[in-house]
């Protein structure tokens, strides 16, 4: 992989980052339960972390780094708030579209950890794609408790 690649590569996982940040912090906005809200800006936080990490990565490749989302991040966070409004902002909806913005999260990782063989490099993606996996395993296991309750 050559360096415009590795910069490319790094920039679609800050855009995946922060499309992460905004859709999580929108979902905190959404949802009822105080609990789900502190979880959803804890995840924001992360979000914005891993992105300022990368970005810091791009900029020692000599690269300029994404300072914004994706087009589809933020079709996602729209629809987010589209379907909890419908919704009358259902909590369960919000962790259904939460859920799906992970998934998207979590494959964008994998992809890139396929193409990614340099160290640091690799060891800082693996750990985020681990990251981004905790929460898509999280937010289901709340989505499957609240339908299981419901």
């Amino acid at each position: 992989m050559d360096e415009e690649d590795l910069i490319d590569t790094l920039n679609d996982l800050i855009e995946t980052c922060t499309d992460g940040e905004y859709g999580f912090h929108s979902c905190a906005e959404d949802v009822d339960s105080p609990e789900l809200a502190t979880l959803f800006e804890r995840r924001a936080q992360d979000c914005r972390e891993a992105a300022r990490e990368l970005q810091e990565h791009v900029v020692m490749l000599g690269g300029e780094p994404d300072t914004s989302g994706s087009v589809s991040g933020a079709l996602h966070r729209g629809w987010v708030a589209v379907r909890t409004t419908l919704s009358t902002y259902d909590d369960l909806a919000v962790l259904e579209e939460c859920e799906r913005g992970e998934n998207v999260a979590v494959t964008n990782y994998r992809k890139a950890l396929e193409k990614l063989q340099l160290e640091p490099l690799r060891s800082l993606v693996e750990r985020q794609y681990q990251g981004a996996k905790r929460n898509y395993e999280q937010i289901c296991a709340l989505r499957d408790g609240m339908q299981a309750n419901a």
